[in-house]
């Protein structure tokens, strides 16, 4: 297995970035858990909606928007995770500084790219 990836902010909806971008991570070889506010199934992943300690993360991918992230930044910095990716959209300046206090890695990116040209 690759990197172990929470896709924050999956959707069930097929024309949603986050969507795609779990079928692509799979794809590749990637272990993938997801956090969504609705329940489903995306190419083998079960959506949770509730918040999991999730061990050995990598990487979390950012599709929720700057206002709702707010609520979480507890609890994803609590997951120790080596690197944040802010899909467009998501980015966010207050919590890239949160970020960089804790020594977190983060860029702003899109995954299906890093994914589609070998730098995930």
């Amino acid at each position: 297995m690759k990197k172990k990836t929470l896709v924050f902010g999956a959707s069930v909806k097929p024309h949603r970035y986050s969507n795609f971008a779990i079928t692509r991570l799979v794809s590749s070889g990637h272990n993938v858990v997801a956090f969504g506010l609705r329940k489903g199934t995306v190419s083998g992943v079960e959506i949770d909606t509730e918040l999991i300690q999730y061990p050995g993360i990598d990487t979390i991918t950012m599709y929720m928007n700057a206002q709702r992230q707010k609520q979480f930044y507890h609890y994803l910095t609590g997951l120790k995770p080596k690197r944040i990716i802010f899909n467009p959209g998501a980015e966010n300046p207050e919590f890239f500084r949160i970020l960089e206090e804790k020594g977190i890695a983060f860029e702003s990116a899109c995954t299906l790219v890093l994914l589609s040209t070998d730098q995930y």
